[in-house]
C-alpha cells in the first residue's frame, strides 16, 4: 500500500464468488485505492473448489460473517473503506455501524432489522433456502432458472446463464432465515446500528429491476438512518437488477461508488 492509498475491503454476497469483483478490483486500483476481496467464512479460492465442498459454508450466520471481516480489517494499517453487495451490504453496515470502517457503499443490501417490505419477488428468489425451516444449518445453491429471476431477470437468458456457470456458489441458509425473521427479534444478527452519529458516510444503492432487493427494501433502510447526523446517501440506477455488480453494466455502478469513495475519502 503507497503512502496515499486507502484500503478497500469489497464484500460478496450470497451465492456469488468473491472473484466476481476482479474488476472493480482492478477499477479501484487504477482510482488509486488498495481493494482486497476476502471470501465469506468457508469459501473456497475459486467457484470451482466452492462448488466442490458446499458444506464448508454452512451454518454460518450474518454476525459470523460480519466479525470475520471485522478481524481481517483489525489487520490492515488504516481504517478501510467498504463495499457490499447483497448480504455483503448489510455486512458493510454492520461494520460501519461499529465504527470499523471509514465509509460504506452498501448496493442492493439485504434487509437490516427494521425493513418492513417484503416484496413477493423477494420471498420468490430465496425460497431455496427459506422454504425448508431444515435449511437453516445447510448450504444451498441456485440452479441456473433461480438464479435468473433473482440475479438476471434484467439481462438476455445466456448473459444470466454464463454469470451463473462463472460466479455462483453455495452459501449458507442462516443469514437469509435471519434477515426473514429480523423484526421480530430486538437482538436480531441483522440489526444495525442505524442511530450511531459517530459512524461514516453511508452509500445505499438500489436496482429498480432488482428481484431480490427491490428499491422499496432499499428506501426503508434509508428510513432506518433518519435519526443519525452521519451522512447517508441513496442513489437508483432504475433498469438494472440483482446482477448490477457483475453483468455488462457493472462499469457504471463501480464509477459511481468510486467516485462517491473519492468524495467521502478520508484526509
Amino acid at each position: 500500500m503507497t503512502p496515499r492509498s486507502v484500503p478497500v475491503v469489497l464484500i460478496h454476497g450470497l451465492w456469488i464468488h468473491p472473484a466476481s469483483w476482479q474488476s472493480w478490483i482492478e477499477l479501484l486500483e487504477e482510482a488509486g485505492y488498495d481493494p482486497i476481496a476476502p471470501g465469506w467464512p468457508g469459501v473456497g479460492e475459486t467457484p470451482e473448489e466452492t462448488r466442490a465442498h458446499p458444506a464448508a459454508t454452512a451454518g454460518y450466520g450474518i454476525t459470523d460473517i460480519a466479525d470475520h471481516y471485522a478481524r481481517i480489517i483489525a489487520d490492515l494499517p488504516v481504517k478501510p473503506m467498504v463495499i457490499g453487495h447483497s448480504f455483503g451490504g448489510l455486512i458493510a453496515q454492520n461494520l460501519l455501524g461499529r465504527e470499523l470502517v471509514a465509509a460504506a457503499v452498501a448496493i442492493d443490501p439485504a434487509p437490516i432489522r427494521g425493513v418492513k417490505p417484503v416484496p413477493v419477488s423477494t420471498l420468490r428468489s430465496t425460497f431455496v433456502g427459506l422454504g425448508n425451516p431444515g435449511n437453516r444449518s445447510k448450504a444451498v445453491s441456485l440452479n441456473a432458472q433461480q438464479f435468473r429471476y433473482a440475479f438476471g431477470n434484467a439481462l438476455p437468458a445466456d448473459e444470466s446463464d454464463d454469470l451463473y456457470a462463472r460466479w455462483a456458489i453455495p452459501g449458507p441458509a442462516r443469514p437469509l432465515f435471519e434477515a426473514a425473521f429480523a423484526n421480530f427479534s430486538p437482538s436480531s444478527p441483522a440489526r444495525v446500528a442505524t442511530h450511531n452519529n459517530a459512524r461514516g458516510p453511508l452509500l445505499l444503492i438500489s436496482g429498480g429491476k432488482d428481484h431480490i432487493v427491490p428499491p422499496s427494501v432499499v428506501r426503508s433502510a434509508a428510513k432506518q438512518y433518519r435519526r443519525s447526523s452521519a451522512v447517508t446517501e441513496v442513489s437508483a440506477f432504475p433498469d438494472r437488477g440483482h446482477s448490477l455488480t457483475l453483468d455488462h453494466g457493472w462499469r457504471e455502478v463501480a464509477e459511481a461508488a468510486v467516485a462517491w469513495l473519492d468524495k467521502n475519502r478520508p484526509a
